[in-house]
């Protein structure tokens, strides 16, 4: 029979209850350590590579062309017909075409009318010369007939053989007849006037209808076609657009806009790298051409347009893409870096932040970071000297490349709890 050192009946319930507590620590921190042991931490690491890496801005821009021309009518009507281009196909969307090619016909009916109507105003007019010029003669002759008429009144005198009232129609008529003469002279000079302004409407009317054939001022590609067949367009105070023509597509600028606070860092001639969604995995090059300093702001955020000048001899950028722009402010080539992450882990109850330690060799700096490294499964202190860094990693120097670096510690997946045999079950319903 078992036995105790001690009699049951003698130790008191509050005993029991604290005995029993430590008995369950016990057995716990035993099972932790256990299983702590059967499921050690796994660390995250990464590589410590040896390449290029650039220190840039990231921005979002869109594809211009260079220079674009917005060719308007400055003629109101109905659109006829469009011209050719120089496949001898309609001009559309994407059409190439030259200097001086007819792009669309306005309907010149009323125009046309305008013209005739002048050019008879215009003949109108130099028959009122020629009227003006003849009333002249006629009144040069008249002249002539009352000067000599009053001659001779003034040779017989008033007397019986002229009367005085004969006298002074004669002098009247002589004077009515000069007067005449100066009349047909005002009358041609008004009648030349005439034919000039008449000249003038019948240019104007030569030149409106002219107007209605629209022209392409350049040689370039139709970017956009803002009208249609049997449409008619409206000139009023401003020319509407018709088409909208790039003049060469093989050079390409990207207007960028830039926050203020990078602003200061971007300058005329430094170099560009870009991408596009419509070709992924390429990447296109570029230099910046100028700084607009006409600033915009949207929601308190003040940004400046940066013009970016590429070339596209293969006609890949289209006009109006997206493109994700880095500008280039420092690059360096052949230097081990690794994920930033490894600059910030750290392990628990560790420090990251480096000893006052100065590199043996002569004319480098002293570190200023501390990584982790994987050595025999465990993470081991090296400090390190960071450089250039594109955001997601950093130049370091202090590492071989190869190395790996802790980035973080893997999470260890639950396992199945394990069955306490003292357990109760519940009984299974049959039927």
């Amino acid at each position: 029979m078992l036995r105790f050192p001690f009699d049951l009946k003698k130790v008191s319930r509050r005993s029991l209850i604290i005995i029993a507590a430590c008995l369950v620590i016990v057995i716990g921190f035993v099972a932790w350590f256990v299983l702590r042991k059967k499921n050690p931490e796994s660390y995250r690491t990464a590589t410590a590579v040896k390449g290029d890496i650039t220190s840039a801005i990231a921005a979002s821009g869109t594809v211009e062309p260079e220079e674009v021309i917005d060719v308007g009518a400055q003629v109101a009507g109905r659109i006829v017909r469009f011209g050719l281009d120089k496949a001898g196909k309609p001009i559309d969307y994407g059409s190439q075409i030259e200097e001086g090619m007819i792009l669309a016909y306005i309907d010149d009916a009323t125009y046309k009318s305008d013209l005739t109507q002048a050019t008879a105003q215009y003949d109108q007019s130099q028959a009122g010369v020629a009227k003006a010029q003849a009333d002249l003669d006629q009144t040069k002759a008249k002249l002539y007939q009352a000067e000599r008429e009053w001659k001779r009144a003034q040779e017989l005198g008033p007397s019986d053989a002229l009367s005085q009232s004969d006298f002074d129609i004669a002098q009247s008529n002589y004077e009515t007849a000069k007067a005449n003469v100066q009349v047909s002279r005002a009358a041609i000079r008004q009648a030349e006037l005439s034919v000039v302004q008449s000249q003038a409407l019948v240019e104007r009317a030569r030149q409106n209808l002219s107007y209605c054939i629209i022209h392409s001022p350049i040689r370039g590609i139709i970017i956009d076609r803002r009208v249609n067949i049997g449409q008619t367009v409206v000139a009023s105070l401003s020319a509407p657009s018709l088409f909208l023509i790039a003049k060469d597509l093989r050079r390409i600028q990207i207007w960028v806009p830039v926050n203020e606070a990078d602003i200061g860092h971007i300058r005329t001639g430094q170099a560009v790298e870009f991408t596009v969604d419509a070709h992924p995995g390429m990447s296109f090059k570029g230099q910046v051409a100028k700084v607009r300093l006409n600033a915009t702001m949207t929601q308190n955020v003040v940004t400046y347009t940066v013009v970016v000048n590429t070339e596209n001899p293969d006609g890949k950028l289209l006009p109006y893409l997206t493109a994700n722009v880095k500008f280039v402010m420092e690059k360096k080539s052949n230097v081990i870096y690794i994920p930033n992450a490894a600059l910030a882990w750290t392990p628990p109850g560790r420090s990251n932040t480096p000893k006052k330690e100065i590199v043996e060799e002569p004319g480098k700096e002293a570190f200023n970071a501390v990584v982790w490294v994987l050595q025999d499964k465990k993470p081991k202190r090296v400090p390190v000297k960071t450089g250039l860094s594109d955001g997601s990693v950093t130049e370091v120097q202090g590492l071989t490349e190869g190395m790996n670096v802790i980035t973080g510690v893997e999470e260890a997946a639950p396992e199945a709890a394990e069955v306490n045999p003292f357990t109760p079950k519940l009984p299974s319903r049959r039927r």
